[in-house]
């Protein structure tokens, strides 16, 4: 049998962005459940530069090179039968299970059907392959443990990231009262996207600023360990902290949570049938996603430099071809 090879950026070592290069690696073959997808374009995660510098899921990598990239969107090749409910030439999304499997910074990727969803009608590749990891961490955070309401008070921690935009969306759909901190530059921008209260923590108090909230939700990826503890130190007697996947409890708390607050942290699976019905809050208008950036395939390193300049409003994305 005759293999045949595609173009990707990989990893041959651990490290920095650097590590990122464009080679050409055998075209996965598809196996069971799994469909075959041709990438349209790749978004960029902080889980993406956790496992490039060697952390947290990269213990899963047992060989060289390796292609990383969970989200992505695509078009269906090969499905697993004939009568499988999705179609060569279907437009796709969704999250691939990296380093189990190969990632999205390539031109092909074999991704588990139970992984995948149509694309949302309206938009475009680029825009859709900023949804699927990110939404779905924010759509567990805030519906399935928060259980977003209104009268509900939200303070969501790193607004303007990935996770964060889209958390602030989702809270405010189910009428929340949502408070969300980022950078002085994103203030207004989250407004627009539903919060009622912004707050850059860096150049204001929290404490003097905000009244007790019922919910915090920590999506920064800043490190910023004293923004952290002030927000936590925030939540009611009876309330809840949530950490995402980037955030964390501070290590350095200068203040904590009140007795009897709930703290729980919370990783998103990559769940086709969720980013289904998250596809009809986009088509609906309801939820948008926002990308800050786009890179070519051969800048993919270029994209993790850029992600981990900090600072990101939304998402970054690698458009595999031009006018996607």
């Amino acid at each position: 049998m005759v293999t045949e090879f595609m173009t990707a950026a990989v990893i041959e070592r651990f490290g920095g962005p650097d590590a990122l290069t464009i080679a050409q690696v055998p075209r996965p073959d598809r196996l069971n459940d799994e469909v075959l997808v041709e990438i349209h374009a790749a978004g960029v995660d902080p889980f993406d530069a956790s496992a490039r510098a060697g952390q947290g899921s990269a213990v899963a990598i047992d060989r060289f090179p390796a292609v990383l990239g969970c989200d992505f969107s695509g078009t269906v090749v090969e499905t697993p039968y004939a009568a499988h409910s999705l179609r060569p030439g279907d437009a796709v999304y969704g999250v691939i299970p990296v380093p189990r499997y190969a990632g999205s910074y390539a031109e092909y990727a074999s991704v588990p059907s139970l992984c995948i969803a149509p694309k949302p009608v309206g938009l475009s590749h680029v825009e859709a392959a900023a949804v699927p990891l990110a939404a779905l961490t924010a759509w567990g955070i805030v519906t399935t443990l928060a259980k977003a309401h209104e009268r509900q008070r939200v303070l969501i921690h790193g607004g303007e990231t990935g996770a964060g935009h889209f958390a602030v969306q989702f809270a405010a759909y189910f009428g929340a009262h949502v408070i969300a901190t980022a950078s002085a530059r994103n203030l207004e921008w989250l407004r627009g996207l539903g919060a009622r209260e912004t707050i850059d923590p860096v150049s204001a108090s929290l404490e003097r600023e905000l009244d007790p909230v019922d919910v915090v939700i920590d999506l920064s990826d800043d490190g910023d360990d004293l923004a952290r503890s002030r927000a936590l130190a925030l939540v009611r007697s009876n309330g809840l902290v949530v950490s995402g996947p980037t955030g964390s409890l501070p290590t350095r708390q200068t203040q904590s949570p009140p007795t009897g607050a709930r703290t729980t942290a919370y990783h998103a699976s990559p769940d086709g049938a969720t980013l289904a019905v998250i596809s009809r809050l986009l088509e609906q208008g309801s939820v948008r996603p926002h990308v800050d950036e786009i890179f070519g395939l051969p800048d993919a390193s270029a994209a993790h430099a850029r992600l981990e300049s900090g600072d990101v409003r939304g998402k970054l994305v690698i458009a595999h071809q031009k006018g996607e």
